[in-house]
């Protein structure tokens, strides 16, 4: 699909990789509608690009069906919001749960649906989902955050098969570590330098490949990253034990800048933790069987 002269829908504007986006979109001729919760940065950005701003919190579930009416018919929507959710689920309250499943997961289902019905009566259309790499691939310290972008995966997978007869495209992208704005650069995380980054102009480059030639999925990682999480999708046991050494340490660092330290849990915790591989170290021990016994 042609994103020149296309009506844009972008969530999650005001974020770094958001502000690329609508930058990139509207440099190749898309006029841009920017949706956030931050509505003097929304205004600023949507004046930038010649766009138009609909301030929306996509945690209010209220808001989703307001924020479509809005944006009126759309030719292309990019679901790009997402929340930071870090940290062991044991720190997490049921609330801070909801409010991941409802901005990373339920909204863009929910507005997929309702923009998506339009876009298959039209019989064109593109729906984009960002999710991440952790939704390829599972991490420590990640459980929240991973639920979510694997659900996300899913949904995009599916939902490209159901809409395909009528025309309308789904594409799913999958960022691996950007270096310069995001998750992991507001949190400051040191990362190794071997492992390779990629810059918020390379997703939104990927995002704008996915749409002209109707990509299924794309990732935005160097090839060894790509191949690690594909790994990690086919052998999740062996992929996760070969990451240990290299995962916790940048998921704790993005606990801890989102309040979800893993210091938190204290002695108690971590001798669960502790007592639970114990008894499975004790479960996986070979028994002997015996002959002609008997249980009493």
């Amino acid at each position: 699909m042609d994103v020149r002269g296309a009506r844009v829908l972008l969530t999650g504007a005001t974020g770094g990789i958001g502000r690329e986006l609508a930058r990139a979109l509207a440099a190749c001729g898309g006029q841009v509608i920017v949706t956030g919760r931050r509505a003097d940065r929304l205004e600023a950005l949507a004046e930038q690009i010649g766009g138009t701003a609909v301030p929306a919190d996509l945690g209010d579930r209220d808001a989703l069906a307001p924020l479509v009416a809005s944006a009126g018919e759309v030719d292309v929507f990019i679901a790009n919001a997402a929340v930071a959710a870090f940290g062991f689920l044991h720190d997490y309250s049921i609330a801070e749960i909801d409010h991941a499943l409802d901005v990373n997961l339920r909204a863009p289902m929910v507005l997929g649906r309702l923009i998506g019905e339009r876009m298959a009566e039209r019989g064109s259309g593109h729906l984009v989902f960002v999710s991440s790499l952790c939704g390829k691939a599972a991490s420590g310290q990640a459980s929240v955050y991973n639920a979510t972008k694997f659900g996300l995966r899913g949904f995009a997978q599916a939902l490209r098969e159901d809409l395909r007869p009528f025309g309308v495209g789904v594409s799913a992208v999958f960022p691996g570590f950007v270096r310069d704005v995001g998750l992991v650069a507001d949190a400051e995380v040191p990362l190794p330098r071997w492992i390779g980054t990629r810059s918020a102009r390379d997703v939104a480059r990927a995002t704008l490949k996915a749409i002209r030639c109707d990509l299924g999925e794309i990732d935005v990682a160097p090839v060894w990253l790509r191949v690690a999480a594909a790994l990690g999708a086919a052998l999740p046991g062996p992929a996760i034990a070969a990451q240990r050494r290299v995962a916790p340490p940048i998921t704790a660092a993005l606990a801890r800048h989102h309040g979800k330290s893993a210091d938190r849990h204290g002695k108690s915790w971590r001798a669960g933790v502790a007592a639970a591989d114990d008894l499975d170290h004790r479960d996986r021990a070979p028994r002997r069987r015996g002959r002609g016994r008997r249980l009493t």
